[in-house]
């Protein structure tokens, strides 16, 4: 079995209307050092593999496919056993 957390932000230069209510709402809450904000996700997946390989290609796939709109988000993982 392996675990994978993959991350997916918007690529820099995309306008991320959550981040900057959220900057907004830090700024109001007295966190005046906060100069940018940006949102993205977190998603966890379990995979019933054994080879890493397999994983990396499964996920990517995933990604690809699904996950992440490779036009405006990037996306990067992290695999665990």
């Amino acid at each position: 079995m392996i675990n994978a957390r993959i991350h997916v932000r918007f690529k820099s230069g995309v306008l991320d209307p959550q981040g900057t209510a959220v900057k907004g709402a830090l700024k109001q809450l007295g966190f005046e050092n906060v100069v940018d904000v940006r949102v993205g996700k977190l998603i966890e997946v379990k995979l019933n593999v054994e080879d890493e390989k397999d994983a990396k290609d499964e996920i990517k796939s995933m990604c690809e496919k699904l996950l992440a709109n490779p036009v405006i988000e990037d996306y990067s993982f992290e695999l665990s056993v």
